[in-house]
């Protein structure tokens, strides 16, 4: 008599979406350091701290360097163009003198 055992299945299983919901709930913090050494010589040393969370959880964690960098808020951005905007004005209205004189 030969007896069969069958195979017990995980009944609870997660989808895509619920597994990312609870890494950015929880945050997941990965490190590593990763050194290049030759004859007891260091050459190379990379070091790796990667925190995956969500934006609220980062700032429970005191993590909120977004906030006032200028690149991320687009103060950097807005102020090149306003330069370049004056310029081109400046530029076009050098350009438009000779014929608003010579029209009055």
């Amino acid at each position: 008599m030969t007896q069969q055992h069958g195979m017990s299945h995980a009944v609870q299983s997660s989808t895509l979406a619920d597994v990312l919901e609870r890494v950015l709930d929880k945050g997941v913090v990965i490190a590593g350091d990763i050194r290049v050494k030759l004859v007891d010589i260091e050459l190379l040393t990379i070091q790796i701290r990667l925190v995956i969370c969500s934006v609220d959880k980062a700032k429970e964690m005191g993590m909120d360097w977004w906030v006032n960098n200028p690149i991320f808020r687009g103060e950097k951005e807005q102020k090149n163009q306003d330069a370049s905007f004056a310029s081109i004005e400046e530029r076009l209205a050098k350009l438009e003198a000779p014929f608003t004189s010579a029209a009055a």
